[in-house]
């Protein structure tokens, strides 16, 4: 029983990341492209700050020609509620690159207080005591 659940969350860190890491990613020297596979409306909405718009529809045609395939990928959807990460992870995969899902999504991103903009800029957000430390870079886990 221990080998089977010792390989399941293994294989859960392997290909999922949370907003945490990926916003420390963003800040170091770590190589990653970040991907929002949502629509446009979505996109204009509201999107994490350095993210490529890449709908999941169009990931087949474009990812080739403008992401390296040693470029690892993270891909991102609205939240928890919705698998639209999960579906652009999976065309990614299916291409040969690597990749992980941001679990939480734009949600957790959003409400964690990390750079957000829409269409008109920078947007400044707090930090939600419901899903993060407020005076704590990181939650220590």
């Amino acid at each position: 029983m221990t080998t089977t659940a010792t390989d399941h969350f293994a294989s859960k860190l392997a290909f999922e990341t949370d907003p945490s890491d990926v916003h420390s990613h963003q800040t170091t020297s770590v190589r990653f492209v970040l991907i929002d596979s949502r629509g446009a409306v979505a996109w204009a909405q509201g999107r994490i700050v350095g993210a490529i718009h890449m709908p999941t529809a169009e990931i087949s045609q474009r990812a080739a020609a403008e992401i390296p395939l040693d470029m690892p990928v993270v891909t991102y959807c609205w939240g928890p509620g919705c698998n639209g990460s999960t579906r652009a992870a999976l065309e990614f995969a299916k291409l040969g690159y690597g990749v992980k899902e941001m679990i939480g999504g734009f949600e957790y991103w959003a409400r964690e207080g990390y750079p957000v903009e829409d269409v008109n800029g920078r947007v400044m957000r707090t930090k939600d005591p419901l899903t993060a430390p407020l005076n704590s870079v990181t939650c220590d886990c």
